[in-house]
């Protein structure tokens, strides 16, 4: 086909278009380069690749003259560029979930009604700095390790038993709302950009955490933390996207 590359290229700057105005709320004639500009703080795929959304603007009118008799091709574009904006499209139109980037296993985690020593041999055990509690079938909190580590050393400071506070005191009873805030769930269609854009934009937070609809209570499905991006970044290879 003469002009394939074309009809492909206008094809997936279409379908962009499309989805942009729609996050914008914009008005049908609104020009693409100031729509990808204002879109650049709504969506995290549109911030990483402006710079090539909008030379592809420009290069949309290079390719296309619209006449009487409806759209006519006047130059057909590279191969290199139609796999460039059809992936960029594939971000921003059909983003991946991070449930598709990683597999939902079984986590580490502790009964609320168990001592504090059963969350100590867990963390040793697993190798793991978050420990989820659970609550009668509900995810009640977390216990960070660290947080662990300084309720330990200011006790042992102090003069008391040790040994009594971990085996006496329940994991549901160090449980802190403060210590929660530093996680952020999120429900299981949340996509891999969503999770980017959660560490990008709630700076501090230790992990997400991802449950079936995003309410705390539900069972936790993963736990992801910034030593998952390069995971992440192998499984973003297959959408030949920049990697984060």
């Amino acid at each position: 086909m003469e002009n394939g590359n074309a009809a492909r290229f206008l094809k997936s700057y279409n379908n962009i278009e499309s989805r942009l105005k729609i996050l914008y709320s914009a008005r049908p004639t609104q020009n693409f380069t100031d729509l990808v500009k204002r879109c650049t703080d709504l969506n995290i795929t549109v911030r990483r690749y402006e710079n090539e959304l909008v030379d592809y603007g420009k290069l949309r009118n290079a390719i296309v003259h619209s006449t009487a008799g409806g759209e006519l091709f006047i130059a057909n574009p590279c191969d290199e560029v139609v796999d460039s904006i059809e992936s960029i499209e594939k971000q921003i139109c059909d983003p991946p979930r991070i449930t598709d980037a990683l597999k939902v296993k079984k986590l580490a985690s502790v009964f609320a009604d168990k001592p504090l020593l059963a969350a100590a041999e867990t963390f040793a055990r697993e190798k793991q700095k978050t420990l989820l509690v659970y609550d009668h079938g509900k995810m009640a909190g977390v216990i960070n390790c660290y947080c662990l580590y300084e309720q330990i050393a200011a006790r042992a400071a102090a003069g008391e038993n040790v040994t009594d506070y971990l085996k006496t005191t329940l994991c549901g009873d160090v449980l802190d709302d403060k210590m929660l805030q530093k996680y952020l769930v999120v429900s299981r269609e949340a996509t891999v950009f969503d999770v980017f854009e959660a560490f990008e934009t709630h700076k501090g937070i230790y992990a997400v955490i991802v449950t079936e609809n995003g309410v705390l209570g539900e069972k936790a499905l993963l736990l992801i933390t910034p030593s998952d991006f390069p995971f992440i970044n192998r499984f973003l290879e297959t959408y030949c996207a920049k990697s984060f």
